[in-house]
């Protein structure tokens, strides 16, 4: 009977401790982790950066024994601030918990994703805007927040897409040198713009023209020189397209009579002046010179046509190291017929051999 007694007083004292918990039983931590002998009351003194450093604590609570970790100007707030009654488990660890979403919603509930517990200031808007797909670039870089993201507030960022007409389609119809809506240019406009650059202007360097390099001859500033009428979209990308005239009227050589291909490039550079500085063609069709011993020894089509304008004409005794009259004849006294000319030259040596 007297050991039940004691069981009946011992339970009896427990009911009335957990009764009085003003935490709830769901506060697992030892009392005497935050309590001590002399007091319910924990002076502020004891509490530093959320550790308890009361000494006659034996084993001192921390905050960081919970799923928040006090720092930045966490450390600095008092308790109550997040904790507005002692049922502890009731301050939420989500950021909107304790902080008003100014901009509500439109960037998510996770604040660690721009800011930091130090302060409100978002010092990574480059990177999160790289995270986002769309890297500040150009004017995009020094553009002002709300010159993008609208809102009755400036706090507001609803997403507005990654696409350039997304924010530039104002531009885009209102653009009438060249009219973009009626030349059905692409909406895509970084096919034509620069991203990198500080302006619009479809400059040389400052257009997207990789589609077709603006090099040498091409590097002119007039677009209209080659988008006639106005229309961007349809302007054919082979030479003779443009250079018909150029070709047709060519008579030194004649390129028609000669029956030239009428892809340029096959002969020509994009460089000011129409030099054939790649004719492979002559090795085949007139005289080894990118091949067998002329290979290397000449520079300019002028060392060999020396006569201006003509093609037609060439020079072989104007270039050759033993070139001296004399000393050719004794070379040719067996060849029936020598002369000391060029055309004689060739036909003998069609191919530049000895």
């Amino acid at each position: 009977m007297k050991n039940l007694r004691s069981i009946l007083i011992f339970l009896c004292c427990s009911a009335t401790s957990f009764a009085q918990n003003p935490h709830t039983p769901a506060l697992k931590i030892d009392c005497a982790s935050c309590h001590s002998p002399e007091g319910w009351a924990i002076a502020s003194q004891y509490w530093e950066n959320g550790e308890m450093v009361n000494p006659s604590l034996e084993n001192p609570f921390s905050h960081d024994q919970t799923n928040f970790e006090l720092t930045g100007r966490h450390n600095q707030i008092d308790c109550r601030d997040c904790h507005e009654t002692l049922v502890f488990q009731q301050a939420q660890p989500a950021c909107i918990s304790c902080h008003t979403d100014l901009h509500q919603m439109t960037v998510g509930d996770d604040c660690a994703r721009c800011h930091s517990t130090q302060h409100w200031l978002v010092d990574n808007i480059t990177q999160l805007h790289v995270d986002n797909g769309f890297p500040l670039l150009g004017n995009h870089a020094i553009a002002d927040c709300r010159d993008c993201h609208t809102s009755e507030t400036d706090l507001r960022f609803d997403r507005i897409g990654n696409e350039c007409l997304e924010c530039h389609l104002d531009e885009y119809r209102a653009t009438t040198m060249p009219d973009h809506t009626a030349s059905g240019f692409s909406t895509d406009c970084v096919m034509c713009h620069d991203m990198t650059g500080l302006s619009w202007l479809w400059e040389i360097g400052g257009a997207n023209h990789l589609f077709f390099p603006l090099t040498g001859g091409h590097q002119i500033n007039d677009c209209a020189a080659c988008h006639t009428n106005g229309n961007f979209s349809n302007t054919p990308t082979d030479c003779f397209a443009c250079h018909q005239d150029d070709y047709a009227a060519t008579t030194s050589p004649n390129h028609q009579a000669a029956g030239f291909p009428t892809d340029c490039n096959l002969c020509h550079t994009t460089g000011p002046g129409w030099q054939a500085t790649d004719f492979k063609q002559h090795d085949q069709q007139y005289f080894p010179i990118f091949s067998g011993k002329h290979n290397g020894e000449w520079n300019e089509c002028s060392e060999c046509h020396t006569t201006p304008g003509n093609f037609k004409a060439f020079s072989c005794i104007d270039c050759h190291e033993h070139n001296d009259p004399q000393d050719l004849a004794k070379e040719h006294d067996d060849v029936s017929g020598y002369q000391y000319v060029s055309q004689a030259c060739y036909e003998c040596h069609p191919k530049g051999d000895e």
